[in-house]
């Protein structure tokens, strides 16, 4: 017989998690089993890294999912090794082979691609995406052995480096480092740039080293935290306020803070501001996100009194919230 299943009580879990997601998981198996540790009722993360990439993984919980957005928009940096010669079906080392060819590469072409593909670039979204046409996923698609138009999108390289050919019973690679725009492919871009060496070239490693502000030295393994406590695991989570750091910052005494988290606007000696962290003081809290128009304190995602409270009573006694809510 089977042992019985052991239920996971869940409780009010508020906050980010930044995780170094392994190799092989999806973001999604990723973020089921920090949930699970963390005994979590909500959860999200701010984009999806393939099951073949590592790296940072910015995971919310509870309130902190309202803002979640706002990092899916982040800049991104990656590193990624290109094999040179060799073109797959996929642009990873999972696909088919589908073209091989000889490889003659000097310093000067990969500093030719450098210049060539920093800055303002087109790119035409790979097959093997989860990029939607009709409501299904391009992937879908080409699993099926269909390929499908896509259109040409306008993405951002706004730092490149190619480095130094590496040379191994593999074959011929180079180490690829870029800083992006939302919506970039980077199997893409390591095709391109083998496509303009004259050899075509695919991924055979990719690592997301940074999102936004968070980078992998503020990380932690799945490994490294199925070893804590739950006491340690929480003390492991940003406040939510993390996401909007780059926000202007607004605070409001008690009773406009009252009146704003029920969604009414406030007049203040404000500037013009497309983007605002809002914060109370007393007691002092994160309240969400709003803008400012004429002197006009405009709500926009709001957390609401209960979260605000829970958020407030596991600073103070952690204790509470890990035994609470069966």
């Amino acid at each position: 017989m089977n042992a019985p299943r052991t239920r996971v009580q869940r409780r009010p879990v508020h906050g980010v998690l930044l995780l170094d997601k392994p190799l092989g998981l999806s973001s999604n198996q990723a973020l089921q089993r920090a949930k699970w540790l963390l005994r979590a009722e909500k959860a999200g993360h701010t984009g999806t890294l393939d099951p073949l990439a590592t790296g940072v993984l910015p995971l919310c919980f509870g309130a902190a999912t309202k803002f979640s957005q706002l990092h899916l928009d982040a800049d991104k940096t990656y590193q990624a090794t290109a094999r040179l010669g060799v073109k797959t079906s996929t642009g990873d080392a999972e696909g088919e082979v589908i073209a091989e060819r000889q490889v003659h590469v000097t310093p000067g072409d990969l500093a030719r691609v450098e210049a060539q593909f920093t800055g303002p670039i087109r790119q035409v979204p790979p097959m093997h995406s989860a990029l939607k046409k009709d409501g299904k996923a391009l992937y879908e698609y080409a699993r099926e052995g269909v390929e499908v138009e896509r259109a040409p999108r306008d993405v951002t390289i706004y730092e490149l480096s190619v480095g130094e050919t590496m040379t191994d019973a593999a074959g011929i690679a180079v180490r690829l480092i870029a800083k992006v725009s939302k919506g970039t492919y980077i199997r893409t871009l390591g095709e391109d740039i083998g496509e303009a060496l004259g050899c075509g070239a695919h991924l055979t490693a990719l690592r997301r080293i940074a999102t936004g502000d968070f980078g992998e030295a503020q990380c932690i393994t799945l490994e490294a935290l199925e070893a804590m406590d739950e006491d340690e695991r929480l003390a492991q989570l940003l406040p939510a306020e993390c996401l909007v750091s780059g926000h202007s910052r607004v605070t409001l005494g008690t009773e406009d803070a009252a009146r704003f988290l029920s969604g009414l606007r406030r007049r203040g000696d404000w500037a013009d501001a497309a983007h605002v962290a809002v914060f109370g003081t007393e007691p002092a809290a994160f309240l969400g996100t709003a803008h400012i128009t004429a002197g006009e304190l405009i709500p926009g995602r709001l957390l609401n009194p209960i979260e605000i409270q829970q958020i407030l009573l596991n600073a103070t006694v952690p204790h509470l919230l890990t035994e609470a809510t069966p």
